[in-house]
């Protein structure tokens, strides 16, 4: 058993389970004779994660059946492919095993215990389902705590795309048709848990009747998908929902999971990763060195585990490099904020 709590041992013990023939998946064996290196031999730690290249635009034609490890043999609960929401072009997919969901589904439900979420609540989710995870997580998340998950579905990339073509007012119409039918369960439901995505938080409690509901039932609201500047933040959790907790999530496909935000009095809203897991670098765009503490920086992140590997990947966010918890390898990120243009196309973020 290669897992191991150190977390250069488990890097390592990662490189050859996902680079020996008999374990790794097609995908990384037939990656690595174009390396340049031997991953069992020259990467030792989290921090060597930066010697890979960026594969993940490769995600966006790679047939899913190549990225699952051959170590799993038959055994392997594929739990479903899943796209990126698309924002910087054609989808990336991954593919998901029930064995890294459920330790991801336990971390990211951590937090809710310490900021005093009873379980039996109920859920409701205004988040992508389909082809993207993350309404799958809030599901299996809502069954954990043992409540009812409600869902409102969205289509990020309409929305984008009525954006990006100037019909700014077709996308404020699917707007308020996703409100309209959030509104049909807040005021007939009793919600105990929402989550949804800023820009949407925003249009909910601009109706005095859901700020009303919102306000008598909730005893948390997360919120993740796309960003939230400190000032919303702060509005939000002082004026807007006071005694609301307010937790947020940052997360991505290419984590294939979330991290949650630190809890306590921070000035800026901060994530720390899952490490060894899911691991972050904040580091100058053009040199890709470490910016210093307290800089603003372009984010990196790395998924290593059993089921998955995806180091090094540039994500089209920026944040402000802070140091990691005690005994959490890597940064961890505040103030996160988009970048204007990734890969050539224009970031749009719409509602997702």
């Amino acid at each position: 058993m290669w897992d191991s709590d150190d977390a250069d041992e488990f890097i390592r013990g990662a490189m050859r389970w996902h680079f020996d023939p008999a374990t790794g998946s097609p995908f990384w064996l037939a990656q690595a004779s174009s390396l340049g290196f031997d991953p069992r031999v020259d990467v030792r730690s989290v921090a060597d994660l930066r010697l890979f290249p960026n594969v993940v635009d490769e995600l966006r034609h790679v047939r899913p059946e190549q990225l699952i490890p051959r170590g799993y043999g038959d055994s392997a609960e594929i739990v479903g492919v899943y796209d990126s929401g698309g924002t910087t072009g054609a989808p990336k997919r991954v593919v998901f095993l029930d064995d890294w969901l459920q330790r991801m589904i336990t971390h990211m439900l951590e937090p809710l215990d310490r900021l005093g979420v009873p379980l039996g609540l109920n859920w409701l989710g205004m988040l992508p389902t389909g082809p993207h995870a993350v309404g799958h997580f809030i599901g299996m998340a809502a069954r954990a705590r043992r409540g009812l998950m409600f869902n409102i579905d969205l289509d990020p990339r309409w929305v984008r795309r009525l954006i990006v073509s100037g019909q700014q007012a077709q996308a404020e119409a699917y707007i308020d048709h996703l409100v309209e039918q959030a509104s049909q369960v807040l005021l007939s439901q009793e919600i105990g848990v929402l989550m949804t995505t800023p820009p949407l938080l925003e249009r909910l409690a601009r109706r005095d009747d859901l700020l009303a509901a919102i306000t008598e039932n909730v005893r948390l609201i997360m919120w993740g998908g796309a960003h939230m500047d400190t000032d919303t933040h702060d509005l939000f959790r002082n004026e807007v929902f006071p005694g609301i907790p307010l937790h947020g999530v940052y997360g991505s496909t290419m984590i294939m999971g979330g991290a949650s935000q630190r809890l306590g009095d921070t000035e800026l809203p901060t994530f720390d990763g899952f490490g060894p897991y899911i691991t972050f670098s904040v580091v100058d765009p053009v040199s890709l060195e470490p910016v210093p503490y307290g800089v603003r920086g372009q984010v990196v992140t790395s998924h290593v585990s059993k089921s998955m590997l995806l180091p090094n990947n540039l994500e089209r966010d920026t944040a402000i490099r802070v140091p990691a918890l005690p005994g959490q390898p890597g940064d961890s990120l505040a103030d996160l904020a988009p970048v204007q243009v990734f890969g050539d196309e224009a970031v749009v973020e719409g509602v997702y």
